[in-house]
This record gives structure tokens, sequence and C-alpha cells, in this order.
């Protein structure tokens, strides 16, 4: 078998080797001109060219094999790789401080009082992926580009405090509180750090959370989209900056981890690299036992179009490589299965010489003048050779035109000893034992000695030389020269926002004649919003592909469709008003139907304010179903990363939308929302309910004292007639989660002049529900003779959250002044019982019913949803109005105030079985 080397180009899928080359002579003047096109014009150039000739070659037919995947070699030969710039003897001796500490804190973790765990192995693998990063490529804030952006692999964080710790800015203290973030006090003081990459949790640290894998690949994607959206949009130079995201490659399972690589290759995202950890290891076992997870990954970010390098073998092989005349050690690479790679480093050096080298009597000669030692520690994994991974990361830095990600084969567990490297139960080691420690000291040259290490097994002692120490010197010095340290975030950095004022709000308090949903009362805000001259730029509007059933199609043609290529075609729109029109510095996201990726760009602009010093203003409108149900993790993500922005979940509501059927019919999303601790959920009915909403969430989100929350809201599609705001509208209880819309009045027959013969219910309802609401206390006063209270519920969660606020005041200090909530405070101004309903579950209403101060009933559209007419589906889940009102007579019947035939009757009269009887809501449901 011919030598080949994939750091040449080989091509292994249908290369015609077999072919003759007739005319050299031809051929060498072709290899001249690329040659000559990139001395001349550059690589860009020269790679515009290539392509070119690729697109020719198929329009005329000629077939071109597909690039899928190498040999398994270093796709970087030795005599192309750069001279590594530092002194890698000095990095070595603080990364191996680095490696020690990271253990220590893990096993300090395990100690018999505490228990908490930790993991070791997943940094140790990826030791020297970070330390060449750190040392050469990661620049910080302070660097004149801006500094990059870099995704940390969550379960690697050991290693991100140890060298934290040598670098001043963690101490001690700090690491003995690892993932006691509550408990772990130093002189009266909280002196802790979480597991994983938390900004939550260290708001001045960590920028991005990662260890809840698929989220880190994805959002590092948007990322890098979002700093070429604020270049190409004039508000800041982005073009200095990188981001990088650390993977492992059982992460890489993850459908959100490969499930947009097309989004980087489409918008070319240069700036871009992926690191993806091959050890080879899932949590519990092999990743690809029977096959080969490098070339798996290598065929598939190819074909999604990425730059593809692998960095497999140390600098040792390089010799047995050059000397492999015949073939036959690639060979074996090549047909060497990934569970018997990780069985040869779980053994020694004989092992290997005879497990994998004793395959082929080729392969056996090359090393036969070699000890078994020295194949043990000179056949190092390329992952951890620092010349081999520097020339890696220089070549994805250097690469112009598309994403790159580095393919670099590791050893979990390596360096900790035969305990961990290797084994499949590694990644839940939590600790070291007293002889693992000394071996792992000598291995690293701690000094540390035996009786130190005895003296306490579950506190071994941390390592730190000193400040003046020349080796930490040099570390400090590379930060300096890149820019400061990494991670940091910088949260007070950004420039304040000139709010808008009254007159974006005005149109949606006048309401309106005709029939309108608030979706459309919304997009009316939004539109205002977005002519403000100064704020209105800052806005990121973000739309998966359903602008159009939003009404949102309206902002194509003046804000634009973002896309890093323009527009290069003919619109079929393109005479119309409302043509499809893309630009370079267009403003909306227009991310197609893909709503992962627009959580991942909500979260890009709504944390712009730390990672660029630009606050920017996302409002990602989506369809209600698909939102918290399909992305809830991603939305989690993005309130631990801190971000700040609108979540728009258009077409809400179970009923609302009935005739898509039902997963379509969304009665629980603000249920999900409400389990989000930095998720502020609103379900607004009316226009200038809205108005308020938005311009308070603006001013919490982007105000004086910016707060880091996300604000929901959910509108349907439904037409209803929208009052004007009333000229004594309670601001106050919109934003507390409720309000009085229609007060009671007396029965017709009543001469009281009060509430009739006293009988007297409340109803509460939100969103869509109001008008049944209303409904029912037509029915009630006009039928029955019962008053009724009309409350608008703009938020049963923010009412919960209130009132738990104020039981957990009484509970920490049972002395003080009891505060009430608000919700008991608003219905004490009345009497009877209360009920509630609402286009959602009845869990959403019953959020309330602790501190609600009257006997209290929820409606609610429990069970799946379903395709029928609006009117059908609420009578058939009992929420519409005259349902809310055989409700309330059975409450009064209940308490002894009604006659128990009252509601049997008025259930008959308003046949509540009959679900062709409804009549609460317009005809139509569809999207």
């Amino acid at each position: 078998m011919a030598k080949q080397r994939s750091g040449s180009g080989t091509i292994l899928n249908g290369l015609p080797s077999q072919i003759p080359d007739t005319d050299p002579e031809e051929t060498q003047e072709w290899l001249q001109s690329l040659d000559g096109a990139v001395e001349a014009g550059g690589r860009r150039r020269a790679r515009f060219l290539m392509l070119k000739l690729l697109e020719r070659a198929r329009e005329t037919q000629i077939g071109i094999p597909s690039l899928t995947t190498t040999d398994y070699v270093n796709t970087i030969s030795p005599d192309e790789e750069p001279a590594f710039p530092g002194d890698e003897d000095v990095e070595r001796r603080y990364r191996a401080w680095i490696r020690w500490n990271a253990a220590v804190m893990v096993t300090r973790a395990q100690h018999p009082d505490i228990g908490v765990g930790g993991h070791i192995s997943s940094y140790a693998s990826a030791a020297t992926l970070y330390e060449v990063g750190y040392n050469h490529f990661w620049r910080g804030r302070d660097h004149e580009g801006g500094g990059d952006q870099v995704f940390f692999q969550g379960h690697a964080s050991p290693g991100m405090y140890a060298r934290a710790y040598l670098e001043g800015r963690l101490s001690e203290d700090d690491l003995n509180g690892f993932r006691q973030e509550k408990s772990h006090s130093y002189t009266g003081d909280v002196r802790a750090v979480p597991s994983y990459p938390h900004p939550r949790s260290m708001p001045s640290f960590w920028q991005f959370p990662t260890v809840s894998m698929g989220i880190g690949p994805l959002n590092a994607i948007y990322q890098a989209q979002f700093n070429k959206y604020l270049h190409n949009r004039g508000f800041k130079d982005t073009s200095d900056q990188h981001v990088w995201a650390f993977l492992g490659d059982g992460e890489m399972d993850e459908p959100e981890s490969r499930g947009l690589l097309q989004v980087a290759a489409n918008d070319e995202l240069d700036n871009l690299t992926f690191v993806v950890n091959c050890n080879l290891q899932r949590l519990d076992g092999p990743v690809r036992g029977n096959g080969k997870i490098v070339q798996e990954l290598e065929a598939y970010f190819r074909g999604a179009g990425w730059n593809v390098i692998k960095t497999l073998w140390g600098r040792g092989w390089d010799p047995l490589i050059e000397s492999d005349r015949s073939g036959a050690l690639v060979n074996l690479m090549n047909t060497t299965p990934d569970g018997d790679f990780q069985t040869f480093r779980a053994n020694d050096g004989a092992f290997i010489r005879d497990s994998f080298f004793g395959r082929d009597p080729g392969t056996k000669d090359l090393v036969k003048d070699w000890s078994d030692e020295d194949i043990w520690w000179k056949l190092k994994r390329g992952g951890h050779d620092y010349r081999k991974v520097y020339a890696a990361y220089k070549a994805a830095v250097d690469h112009t035109g598309q994403p790159t990600v580095v393919l670099a084969h590791t050893i979990k567990g390596y360096s900790l000893g035969s305990h961990f490297a290797g084994r499949n139960a590694t990644h839940q080691m939590k600790k070291m034992t007293p002889e693992d420690l000394k071996g792992f000291r000598d291995s690293l040259k701690i000094p540390i000695s035996d009786e130190q290490l005895e003296a306490d097994p579950y506190a071994p002692p941390y390592y730190h030389p000193g400040e003046d120490d020349e080796a930490l010197q040099y570390l400090q010095q590379r930060r300096r020269e890149l820019g400061g340290y990494v991670p940091e975030r910088r949260p007070k950095a950004g420039t304040a926002l000139s709010l808008p004022g009254d007159q974006a709000y005005a149109a949606a308090k006048k309401g309106s004649k005709q029939g309108v949903a608030t979706t459309m009362a919304f997009v009316r805000i939004f539109k205002d919003l977005m002519r403000d001259k100064e704020f209105g730029k800052h806005i990121v509007p973000i739309i998966p592909d359903e602008a159009r059933t939003f009404g949102m199609d309206s902002f194509f043609p003046t804000a634009k469709i973002y896309n890093v290529h323009g527009q290069t075609y003919t619109s079929v729109d393109a005479d119309l008003m409302l043509a499809y029109k893309e630009s370079t510095d267009g403003q909306i996201l227009h991310v197609g139907i893909n709503e992962a990726g627009s959580v991942a760009a909500l979260t890009a602009a709504g944390t712009s304010y730390d990672t660029h010093g630009v606050p920017m203003v996302p409002f990602y409108v989506f369809y209600s179903m698909f939102g918290f149900q399909r992305t809830g993790d991603f939305i989690w993500a993005a309130t631990d990363q801190l971000a700040r922005g609108f979540m728009i979940g258009a077409t809400a509501g179970r009923t609302t939308l009935a005739g898509e059927g039902l997963q379509h019919a969304d009665g629980h999303s603000l249920l999900l929302a409400a389990s989000n601790p930095g998720v502020v959920s609103y379900d607004p009915a009316y226009g200038y309910e809205i108005a308020h909403i938005i311009r308070d969430g603006l001013r919490r989100m982007y105000g004086e004292d910016p707060e880091n929350v996300l604000y929901y809201l959910t509108v349907y599609n439904e037409p209803m007639q929208q009052p004007a705001e009333p000229e004594d509208v309670d601001v106050e209880g919109i934003l507390a989660g409720m309000h009085l819309i229609s007060p009671g009045k007396p029965p017709k027959d009543s001469d009281d002049g009060g509430s009739g013969d006293g009988k007297c219910v409340r109803l509460l309802s939100s969103g869509v529900g109001v008008p049944w609401a209303l409904d029912a206390q037509h029915l009630l006063t006009e039928d029955w003779g019962v008053s009724a209270d009309v409350w608008s519920v703009t938020s049963w969660t923010e009412l919960r959250r209130e009132a738990m606020a104020c039981d957990e005041a009484a509970f920490e200090d049972p002395e003080a002044e009891r505060r009430v909530p608000y919700v008991t405070r608003r219905l004490s101004e009345g009497s009877g019982p209360v009920i509630a309903t609402s286009d959602w579950m009845r869990q959403v209403q019953d959020q309330i019913a602790s501190w609600v101060p009257e006997d209290y009933y929820a409606l609610g559209a429990d069970g799946f949803g379903f395709a029928d007419t609006r009117a059908a589906a609420r009578r058939f889940f009992r929420i519409d109005g005259p349902c809310m009102a055989v409700k309330a007579l059975q409450m009064l019947a209940d308490r002894g105030e009604l006659d128990p035939q009252v509601p049997l009757d008025a259930a008959a009269k308003y046949r509540i079985d009959d679900v062709t009887a409804g009549t609460s809501g317009t005809a139509g449901g569809d999207a």
C-alpha cells in the first residue's frame, strides 16, 4: 500500500489513482498556477478560484470525489508545523501545577463530611488543549481587538478554577468551597465556586454556561454569527474576535451539537473554532467502541462545509510514520477501532507492542529497537502535545471562509495514573487515594512530601510556588500580552440605552373599533419601537419561519433580513410593497424553521451588553407551543447566562389556535415558564396592557439599574375589539399581575342601589379568556341576579412570586410587620367566591390558590388539544363564559347563598354538556 498523507490533501473516496498522468508537464503547470494564485492574490482568492473550478467541473459533469474522510493521521504534517513560539518547558511546569490543584480541589470536595463530588478526568484529558489556548491564542477583554469568547467544556471547570488560583483571581478558600455555593464560609463570608460554568453563580467570572450538553456548540455558532451581525450593522468592529467552543466527542451525540453546523458554514463563520476533545469515551464507556468517532466527525463536519483539522498523534509518532514506507502503520491506524485504542492506553508499553504493533509484521518491525518504556512515554496522543495543538490552533485562526473544527485525540484521565487513564469508570471517579496522589505528584514533580499527603487523605495540599516564581510570572505576562484574563464577565461595562418615550406606546392605548388580536397589537407597538431613531436600531427582531403568521412580513422591506451574503437573487415578490429583502446589514434575524437556533440567537443578542459592551434588545417572536416545550433547556441556559430581552409566544392558548390540532395547542407554556426564576411572564388581554408591560420590561432590563431577566409575553391570534386605556388605568395592578376592569353591577330588578340581594362573586381571567369572564358577568347579572367583578390577571406567576416573597419574609423575621400579598390585598376589597379561567391548564390559575382570601376554584384547559372551532373547544374544556357562570352559581349554592336547583337550571339553560352550544370566541383558529 502506497503511503498517503492527509496533510498533503489526499482524497480517499474515489481518487482515480490508477489513471496515469498522461501529461506531467501540464499537470505541473496547473499546480504552479495555483501556487501563483496564492502568492499573488492570497488564500482567499485562491479558495474562490478553486471553488469556481469545482463548480464548473460539476456543470460539465466531471465526477468529483467527495472529501469526507482522510487517513487516521494528523492533518498537519511535521514539515508544515509552525515553530512553537513559547517556552514549552516553563509552560509544562505550571500546567503540572494546574493539573495538581484541579485534582486536589475535587478530592477535597469528596471529604466524608461533604461528599459533593466533582469530575477529575475531563480536564486531565484536555489540559494541553486549554493551556495552548491560554498561553498563545485567547485574547482577553482588554485586547485591542475586543477579546475572544471561549465556551469551556463544563466538566473541565476544575482546571479553569485551578488556573485562576495561580493567577490570583481565586483563593484557596474559594477552591475549598467547590460545589458548596451556600454553605461554605470563611470569616463569615461565603467563599465558593459552582460545579460548572454558571455565570449566574459567578457573574464576574464565567461568560457561557455549557454543561447541559449540546447547548454549548449551538450557542457558540450563534455567538459567532452575532459577532458578524454587530460588525455588519456598524455597532462594533468584531473582525479580530474569535469564538472557541470546547466539546467532548461523546457530547457530539447530542442532536443539538451537530444540528446547526450548516449555519456556521453558510455564514462562512471563520471566526469560529470547535475543539472536540476526542478521548473516545462518553460518561460510561467508549463513544464508538466498534468504530471510529474521529472519522465519523470528520465526515460529518466536512460534509457540513467545515474546515477539519485532525490532531491525533504526538511528535513521538512522526519518525515512525515517516519510516512507514509500506503504509502498514497508517493502515493499522485506519482500521483499529476506538475500543482498542482505549484499551491500549489503560495498559503498559508491552501490551501496546503486542496488541497494536504486533498486528502486522511491518509495524512490529518499526518498534523493534524501542523499549516498552519508550513505547509508553514517547507515543503520546496529539491532544497532549503542545506543538501539535499549537499548529492546529494557528491553522484554525488563519483559515478564512469556513469555520474550523479541531479533532484532538486524547486520553480521558490522562496523567492521573493507571486507575483513571482510559478506564470506563473514570468519569465517575471523584477522588484519588493516597497512593494515586503520590504517583500523580511524582509524575508532575510537585514538591509536596509523603507526610503532607498522609496527614489527611481527604485534604491534600494545593501547590502555589509564590508570586515571584519565574514560571508564574511567565504565565501572568502571557495573559497581559493577550489582553487579560479568560473567562471574565464585565456586566456593568455596557453603554446605557435611551429608552423610548410615551409616543412609542400611544397607538396601543387608543383601542380599536374593529377586531384586533393581541399578536397584532404587539406588532403595532413593536413597529413604533423600531421607529425610534436612537433606541430602534438596538432592537434585534428574531423570527423563525413564521413572520407572515404573526403579521411581521411588513418589516421585510424596511428593516430587511440579515444575510452575510446579502441578496443575490430577485425575489419573486420584488414588485410588491412588502417584498422579501435580505441584506448584509439587515436588522432581522430570520433563522428559518429553527426554534433552538432562535433561542441561541436571543442569548447572543441578550448578553451583548457583557460580551461586547453594546446592549442589544432581542425580541424573539415564535409559535407559542414551540417555545418552552421545545427549547426549555436553552432558555434555562439563557437565564444562566444572564440574558435580557423579550420572548413573545404568539398564537398562544389551547383553544385559540384550535384549528391546528393537538401539537399546536399550547395550554402549558406559562406553567413551564413559571419554573424558570429568570423569566418574568405575562398573559395580557389588551393592547394597552402590553404597552405598559413592555415599557416596564425595558426599564427593568435596560434602565439605570438593569436586572438580568427575560420577559415572556403570550399573545393570541383571535381578533377582538381592543378597549381604549381607561383614564384611571391601574398601571400598578397591570405590572403586579391583576387589575379590576369591570366592577360588578347590581341586577336590574334590584332596588337597593347596591349589589342586588348581596350575592357576589369575583371572576378572574387572563389573555384571550377575559371576554369569557365579561360574558359570565353579563349572564350572572342578567339571568340570576348575581353581581360579579371581573379582573384581568396579567400574570398569575408574578402574583404567586410576590406572595411567596411575603411568606418568606414572615418566615425569616416572624416578629416584623407582615406584608400582605398583592393578590390577597386586592381580592379582600370585594366579597364572594372567586372563579378563575383562562386558555391554559388549570395549574396556571392554581398558582395563586393559597393566597386567595375566599373560596376559590379554577377552570382550565387540561388534557390534549384537538382541532375544532374555538367555541366548541372551550365548551369541551368547560372554560367559557357560561361554564364560568355555572361554576359561580354552584359555589354560591355550596355556601348556602343560593337554592341548589339554580346551578342545575343554569347548566341546562346554557347546555354546558353540549359542545355545539358553545358561544365564546370568534370563528376561525388556524395560523
